[in-house]
């Protein structure tokens, strides 16, 4: 196994471009970290960097106590794991893991060894004789991370390996993963744009975004899932972690005796103590408008009609969707969307700007789908007020948030 440590990377491309830059980042051996961020924020390129399959513009890359900027992709000990499985047709499954064990000059002993014990741990040994175009797309994935176990490296790169599988059997090679790396314990870097992965994934998720004038820097936050979930760091993880997304609304935060109430556009709502000790400094902000965020599965649908005015938001059903353990319940609140500096720039680029996008927002509950609840009915949702979150509207951090900060996050 290896640590994997990254002092302000960057890379630069020849026509200026920049794909990554100021990355800090340190990977614990044995550790299962995924990047993961929208098409363009260079999650990629930084698994090709770590590789030596892309050159360095700038900073450091360490594999264990080794600086390997110059070294060769063969002599840094990782093996990569493609999207498209690169397996060679003409061969068998057995030749297809076995081939790099035959450049490196294995012994055939050496090499029966590492590759059935690899077929056991995939359970692919009955596959061993035949050919990839004898194999379904999961049986192929399987050789492909066979033929990079039988390595033994010290680290694993994993490029979408899932992307190119149907959906059922994207869930069980998920699961296939990770009992894979239980049992390995090797460090593993795993890039996906599905952010469901990486929170399934992942001991801890690294979050990537686009790199741009005011914001020269890719990484927006790295933790476990579940503290990405529940404390993210600005605006963006907020809404890139979480699915459905985490509604947004500007808000005014007020205080009433020993109460803080936050006015929302469809209701005032009694903030629980629990959610101001998570926002260090709040109390410093009150009467300024703020971003409240609000996450689909902290909406719960009332069973006898307002039970609770101080948690309460009424809503007009516009949309549901059944999956059977939950249903997602489609509403608007009188306010116009809050504008992400993501959003602004989206909006330049077709000459628009955020008046085009209306005086309504779309908001998402995700309730019990014993609330039965259809297209035109007016309902209560329960607000989970100890799970509510607050952003400064020109940074876009988090309110108590460490984060550095710029022009635009």
């Amino acid at each position: 196994m290896a640590r994997i440590t990254m002092e302000g990377l960057g890379k630069v491309y020849e026509d200026g471009t920049r794909a990554v830059g100021n990355l800090d980042l340190e990977i614990n051996d044995g550790e299962f970290l995924v990047l993961v961020g929208p098409s363009g924020c260079g999650k990629s390129t930084v698994l090709r960097m770590i590789a030596g399959l892309e050159d360095i513009t700038e900073g450091t890359m360490m594999i264990g106590d080794k600086v390997v900027n110059d070294v060769a992709p063969k002599d840094r000990d990782i093996a990569m794991v493609f999207q498209n499985y690169a397996l060679y047709p003409h061969m068998s499954v057995f030749d297809n893991m076995a081939f790099g064990l035959k450049l490196r000059k294995f012994s055939k002993d050496e090499i029966q060894r590492r590759v059935h014990e690899a077929a056991d741990i995939l359970e692919i040994r009955d596959y061993l004789e035949r050919k990839p175009k004898a194999l379904s797309g999961g049986q192929r994935q399987r050789v492909a991370m066979g033929r990079a176990i039988v390595r033994e490296p010290a680290a694993f790169l994993m490029d979408e390996p899932l992307s190119n599988l149907d959906a059922k059997l994207r869930v069980q090679m998920r699961a296939e993963l990770e009992r894979l790396h239980g049992r390995l314990e090797t460090t593993t870097v795993y890039v996906t744009h599905d952010q469901v992965e990486a929170m399934t994934l992942g001991d801890r998720v690294a979050v990537l975004r686009p790199v741009s004038g005011p914001r020269p820097w890719n990484l927006q936050q790295v933790g476990a899932p579940t503290e990405l979930f529940d404390h993210p760091d600005n605006l963006f993880v907020a809404g890139f972690i979480g699915s459905p997304a985490m509604n947004l609304a500007y808000g005014a935060l007020e205080s009433r005796g020993d109460a803080v109430w936050v006015k929302t556009p469809s209701a005032t709502l009694k903030v629980d103590p629990r959610s101001l000790a998570s926002h260090p400094g709040i109390e410093n902000r009150m009467g300024e408008e703020l971003v409240v965020g609000i996450r689909p599965n902290s909406l719960e649908a009332a069973v006898v009609k307002g039970p609770d005015p101080d948690r309460t938001i009424t809503a007009q059903v516009e949309v549901t969707e059944m999956l059977g353990a939950e249903t997602y319940v489609h509403f608007t609140v009188n306010r116009p969307p809050v504008v992400t500096p993501d959003i602004e720039e989206l909006l330049a680029d077709t000459g628009q700007d955020a008046s085009s996008l209306g005086e309504v927002t779309n908001w998402i509950a995700r309730v019990s789908p014993d609330a039965r609840v259809s297209r035109g009915d007016e309902i209560d949702l329960i607000v989970d007020c100890a799970k509510l979150h607050f952003f400064d509207p020109k940074s876009g951090l988090r309110v108590g948030s460490q984060q550095k900060v710029a022009e635009s996050v």
